[in-house]
């Protein structure tokens, strides 16, 4: 790979975690040569490159965390761990030749459409390209979120996130903080709990915590999951089904969710018999309002006696003092923010532009909120598709079924340009623009559906914007998804050319 990059090319790729790297194999797949994806950090694998904190590992089971195109008959685990997660999207990366499109340690500084080449220019650390159609891939958990807590600088400790995981730094023995209780807190509390000198949690609101019924898979079973696909794709169709329902309850059967709700419940009074504990630990929000967390291992680790659980957040340092927001005082060595990501207006917006310079985090900040057209296009951006965009994440199934539905989009909006672009006898130089009536009639669709979510039921949910909206959720199944976004709706779209003069 040479230092510099430029030249043109018929698709830009930002990031390159499942996302991106999914969309590089789409693209392959469909006959596109001319590709380049535009990574910043030094290896590929987006979220399972960064969080390799201890005890990372999925909450979705593995062969359902997997592209359909890329099986691995070989998963550990039910639900793998961070490593296996990250070999595998090295192997489909080999499996699939893509390696040669990819450029590492390329960050993006700027992109913005030409409106008189109907192309996008884009500006990278390493050089200039341009592209006829840009893909960003940067995914929710690209940017982690640290609170700003008064007199952290005043810590003469380490403290970091958990995304940003030193571990060149020995905990054992000492006294660590771990502020926050999503997803990651509920593997990293466990991981340490064994080893260091005492863990205090700060917990601002208990988490909903579901039993993971995780096993090893036994070489036996990933033989036959390997000779028998029929086997593999039944148990892959299983974990589906409970996702399926999962995502139907949050956004449609509220009321069958408080049956789930008590179901749940008696996860943590069987893992914690400490009524005291148990009151702080029992959540004051609907289940699925924030992120349903699943462990075996999280209740039993807060009962150990090395283990305090601080029910509030933390308000200030002093020194290596941690003062409560009840106003309890906790010596400290170490500090790890579990305390997620920037969710809401992920940092890509603020860099890609449209003609006349407005930012997609501005044009969402103007026009009404973040939204996007079937979660993927933007009014104003012609040829610009979101992995992952506005109302585009499920609740709770995989991440990856959700970006196939958009893969699939994807290949079906280059064959509509490649349509257009024989009808006018031009090679390129044509472009497909969402038109403000196609996008207003979908957010207005999925405003109505969100509004009877249990994201919008008055929670303090990280997925809603500064008017409590949810931007984030898909408000239905993978299954709905995927028929969302199965095809490209020319009647949605405003074609352009080059010179501005419209083609039909």
């Amino acid at each position: 790979m040479s230092d510099r990059i430029g030249g043109h090319v018929r698709a830009a790729v930002i990031g390159c975690g499942f996302g991106g790297l999914g969309a590089a194999v789409r693209l392959r797949r469909e006959g596109v040569n001319s590709l380049a994806v535009l990574e910043a950090a030094g290896s590929l694998g987006g979220t399972w490159r960064e969080n390799t904190y201890p005890g990372a590992a999925c909450d979705i089971p593995s062969h359902l965390y997997s592209y359909s195109f890329a099986p691995n008959p070989r998963w550990p685990r039910v639900f793998a761990a961070q490593r296996d997660i990250l070999a595998y999207l090295e192997q489909v990366a080999d499996r699939f030749d893509v390696r040669r499109h990819i450029h590492l340690n390329t960050t993006v500084t700027a992109a913005r459409w030409q409106p008189e080449h109907a192309r996008w220019h884009l500006t990278t650390d390493r050089g200039e390209l341009t592209a006829d159609v840009l893909v960003t891939a940067a995914g929710m958990h690209s940017a982690p979120k640290i609170p700003d807590i008064p007199g952290l600088g005043t810590f003469p400790g380490a403290a970091f996130h958990s995304a940003c995981w030193d571990h060149d730094l020995d905990l054992a023995g000492r006294r660590v903080a771990v502020v926050g209780t999503g997803a990651s807190a509920t593997q990293i509390v466990p991981a340490l709990q064994p080893t260091v000198r005492r863990v205090t949690l700060f917990q601002r609101s208990a988490p909903w915590v579901l039993p993971k019924f995780d096993r090893p898979y036994p070489r036996a079973e990933q033989w036959l999951y390997e000779r028998l696909p029929l086997l593999r794709l039944a148990q892959r169709g299983r974990f589906w089904a409970v996702g399926e329902v999962r995502s139907d309850l949050l956004t449609r059967r509220l009321r069958q969710l408080a049956l789930a709700e008590k179901l749940v419940a008696a996860h943590l009074r069987f893992g914690v018999k400490d009524p005291e504990l148990r009151r702080k630990l029992t959540p004051d929000h609907r289940m699925g309002c924030k992120r349903v967390t699943f462990s075996n291992t999280f209740y039993p680790a807060l009962t150990q006696r090395n283990v305090e659980v601080v029910a509030s957040g933390l308000a200030r340092v002093e020194g290596s003092t941690l003062i409560g927001q009840d106003g309890s005082t906790h010596e400290a060595d170490t500090i790890v923010f579990a305390t997620g990501f920037h969710n809401v207006g992920r940092p890509i917006t603020r860099r890609i532009a449209a003609a006349d310079g407005t930012t997609l985090a501005e044009a969402w900040d103007k026009g009404g909120g973040i939204r996007a057209l079937r979660g993927t296009t933007m009014t104003g951006f012609p040829n610009l598709l979101m992995m992952g965009g506005p109302q585009a994440v499920s609740s709770s199934s995989s991440k990856v079924l959700m970006i196939e539905a958009q893969l699939s989009y994807l290949a079906d909006f280059l064959h509509r340009l490649d349509e257009l672009a024989e009808r006018v006898g031009e090679p390129g130089g044509v472009a497909l623009d969402p038109s403000p009536d196609a996008l207003r009639a979908w957010n207005a669709r999925m405003r109505g559906r969100l509004a009877r979510t249990v994201w919008e039921t008055g929670c303090d949910s990280p997925y809603l914007d500064h008017e409590g909206r949810d931007v984030t959720h898909w408000p239905g199944t993978t299954t709905e998804f995927r028929r969302a976004t199965r095809r490209v709706d020319l009647a949605e779209y405003r074609v352009v050319r080059a010179v501005r003069e419209p083609v039909r």
